[in-house]
Parts: C-alpha cells; structure tokens; sequence
C-alpha cells in the first residue's frame, strides 16, 4: 500500500472506477465505499488521509460524511462532488467543513489538482505533533490576544485553514482583517503560493479591470508592455479582496464570472487563462446593507459569502490592550534604533480603560505618536493624548472634517485638542494620474513623509495612500 490513501464514496461502481483509475495513475491507493454506513467503517479502519465523496448516497448524504470527520478527524480533509449547478449544497457542504467541491461531469483535471492540493495539507496535519485543539490553533500565528474573543477568532481561522471556500471577513476598520486573511492562508495548503491582498476603494476605476485581470501590450493608452493581473500573480495561492464593498457595480459583474469560471481574459487578450485561487474578502461595511440597497450584487455576495468570519473590534477584547501596546513599543524601538520604549503605570491605566474607536491601527498610531513625544523614554499619559469626550481626535484612523494641512515652512503637525491644525490642499479630484501624484508629495513633504498623517491630510485610508505610492514609485530610492 502506498504512503497515502484515499477513500472513495460513491454509490454509482461506474464513478468509482473512472475515479480509482485516475488516482492510481497519481501513485495513490485507494479504498471504495458506496453507502454512508460503508465509509464510516472504512475511515475508522483505513485512516485515509483524504475522502473523495458524492452527496446523494443510499443511506444519507455526503454532509453526514463531513460531519463524523469534523468531529471525530478533523485533520482529514473531505472533497464532496455536487450535481452541476448544484450551487447551494456545495455551499452547504463548505461551511460544514468540507475542504472543497467539484461539480459533475467532473473535470480530471480540476480534480487531480485538488487533490494534490488537499494531500499536501494532510500531511502537514499528520506531522504535527500538538493536539489539534484550540490551543494548537495559536501555534505559529502572528495574530496576538489571549482574549475570550481571540481565542476564539484563531480557532476558527486553524478551521477555515483547512478549508477552500471563500470566507468573507466583517470588522470594523482597524481591527485586523487582512491580519486575519493572512493567518488563513498562512495556515492552510496554500502557504507556498502567494497570497495578494488588494484594496479595492485603492484602484481607480478606470484601471480596475486592468489590475484584476491584467491587459495587452496596446490595449490602451499607456499600455507599454504586456501586464499580469492580480488573479494571475494569486495562482495557486490565494486573493484577499479588503474593502471588497467599495468596488463599482459594473467591477462586480467582472469579478463574479472570473470567479464563476477560474478563468480571466486580460484586457486587449483574446484568449481566457485558468486561474486558481482561493478569495477571502473583507469590508467594514455590512454587505447586507449594501446588498438591500443596490450598491452590491447579491449573486457576488453569495459566492463571497460562503464563510462569514467577524474580527472583533478591540473594545470587546481590552484585555489585550496592554499585550498589544507592549508589541508595540518593541516594534517601534527596533525600527527607529533607539532603547526600549516603556509606559509609566498611569499611561497603563489610561490606555486599559480607552475604548479605541480606531481599534488597534489607532493604538498603534497613538503610541507611535507618543514615542516621539515622551521625555527618557518613557510615555506618561499626557504623551498618549487621548480623547476625553470625543472619538474623532487625532488618533482615529478616520479624517475629521477639521482637517488641514499648514505650510512647509511651519515645524511639522501641531496637536491642539485632538486636532491637526491645518492649511488646506487642493480638493482631492485629480484630473489625471499627473495631479494625482504632484498632491500625494504635496502631502507627503508637508507631512514629513509621515505617512499615516498625510492619509488624513488627503481624506483616504493609510492603505489607499499606500498603494499609491508604490503605484507612482515614490518610496523608491
């Protein structure tokens, strides 16, 4: 017998023998069964380290067969083959823990492809050597918090891990979602591939379909050479859409069939390529809302929402305020080169009992503020500059209407109570791509190429500014 073996559930001995012969011809053994009662045994005897099973079944269904393995193996990975167009029971079947779907009249080669997939991330399950629990869960993950909510959230994420389906992350801004995506890919069997977050409220619409699905040399103005597509350089890996909320409704239409077929066609081409990847999304928004209002397609809600995860925002989990505040400080020491940061007890206490409306990108922007404001290295309360009856201070990752930016000559940003005094810009409406980056370096010089501060200035998001300046290359040099 052969190092890995999967068993095959079907009640038709023709699929079973189309399927065995394929995955001999892949070097893998392989078990049959062709009733629910039939597998159960055979799991227990066998140990597969994948099944491969129908959903109509004599006897029930192939959720039951997912089910007994969540519970009983969770470390056994479940692909279920659905009827064609049989959209809602594949969607059943992945949110009850199957790790994928492969619709009938299946495609051999789609299926090899998972399978080897789904193999991979078998064997890394069964070299593990810690409990699979939700204390194994924590292990090797980048996402701090020993909170109740924490523990909880890296539970789920060690679950989706093992998964294919999409999974739509819901939080407020700040709160960490594409943290979470990362940590979702990171854990699961496409670790070795790239994972290729997006803002989607970052691109200008005009170069949407261009940076989604790549374009031809001279398919339009300013097309010099041949470009790949965020699709294309997610191939194998895994696609996070941030924002996913804020694309425009013709995008969504776009977006829905390359998902649909796992297949794009660059702008200018004429010819679609394959693509595989795994999609996880994400927005502060509710999608729901956003569908009830026309602004969201419901058919490409459905197929993003699959898996519907919520990151809690840091009110719900305080307790990890000062964990997180001291990772912090660390990280800020290093990177600026200088002796540890500490906080006095009483800047402890005021930062343990702040709500934090920006969640954690808003305390990390608060102690990076006040690490340059504190005398010997040490930040006292009057440092961290809190809000005492307001939420829209400085902090906040969020512009305030009273936002302006001074001129170059004056000594950088001035604080008066929780607001950035400020000479106007330019309304943000370029006109091209030319006005667009001469007002990002007008912020940024203004700003000190402080760059948190210049997104505030300009009325975007740290990652809209971002993706801008890699965009126009002025981090360069």
């Amino acid at each position: 017998m052969t190092e890995q073996t999967v068993l095959i559930i079907d009640d038709e001995p023709d699929i079973r023998e189309l399927l065995e012969i394929t995955l001999l011809r892949m070097g893998l053994d392989t078990v049959t069964a062709g009733d629910v009662q039939t597998a159960l045994d055979k799991i227990e005897q066998y140990q597969p380290n994948l099944c491969l099973t129908d959903m109509k079944l004599p006897d029930g269904n192939g959720i039951d067969i997912v089910r007994y393995l969540q519970k009983h193996h969770p470390h056994i990975p479940v692909a279920v083959i659905t009827a064609f167009g049989s959209m809602d029971t594949a969607v059943e079947a992945l949110k009850a823990g199957a790790y994928d779907f492969v619709s009938k009249p299946v495609d051999l080669p789609k299926l090899r492809e998972l399978i080897q997939t789904a193999l991979k991330l078998s064997a890394g399950k069964a070299h593990q050597t810690v409990p699979d629990d939700d204390n194994s869960a924590t292990h090797g993950s980048s996402i701090l918090g020993n909170s109740p909510a924490m523990q909880q959230l890296k539970g789920t994420i060690h679950k989706l891990a093992r998964s294919q389906a999409p999974v739509y992350i819901h939080g407020e801004s700040g709160s960490g979602k594409e943290l979470v995506a990362h940590q979702i890919h990171q854990q699961g069997s496409r670790v070795k591939a790239p994972f290729v977050p997006v803002n989607c409220g970052a691109i200008p619409e005009n170069l949407m379909e261009s940076e989604f699905f790549g374009h031809k040399k001279g398919s339009f103005t300013g097309a010099v050479a041949d470009k790949q597509g965020l699709f294309q350089a997610a191939h194998k890996g895994t696609l996070f859409l941030d924002e996913v909320a804020d694309l425009p409704l013709t995008m969504q239409v776009k977006l829905l069939r390359a998902i649909q077929e796992g297949a794009v066609k660059p702008v200018g081409g004429l010819e679609e390529t394959a693509v595989d990847v795994r999609i996880l999304s994400a927005t502060h928004k509710s999608l729901e809302h956003e569908v009830a209002a026309g602004h969201f397609r419901q058919d490409l809600y459905y197929r993003l929402n699959v898996i519907k995860l919520k990151v809690p925002p840091l009110r719900e989990r305080q307790e990890d305020i000062l964990l997180l505040a001291d990772f912090f400080l660390k990280k800020i020491a290093e990177r600026w080169q200088m002796p540890p940061i500490r906080l006095s007890q009483a800047a402890r206490d005021e930062l343990a009992s702040y709500t934090f409306p920006g969640n954690v990108r808003e305390l990390e922007n608060v102690l990076e503020r006040a690490s340059t404001l504190c005398d010997n290295n040490t930040i006292q309360p009057d440092d961290l500059q809190l809000p005492i009856a307001t939420v829209d201070a400085v902090a906040t990752p969020h512009p305030t209407p009273s936002l302006r930016l001074r001129s170059g000559n004056d000594e950088g940003l001035e604080y008066k109570k929780g607001k950035i005094e400020v000479e106007t810009l330019p309304a943000w409406n370029p006109v091209d791509e030319e006005a667009e980056r001469d007002l990002i370096l007008r912020a940024l010089d203004q700003t000190r190429w402080n760059r948190t501060k210049a997104a505030e200035v300009l009325g975007m998001s740290f990652r809209q500014l971002r993706y801008r300046i890699q965009k126009y290359g002025l981090d360069e040099g």
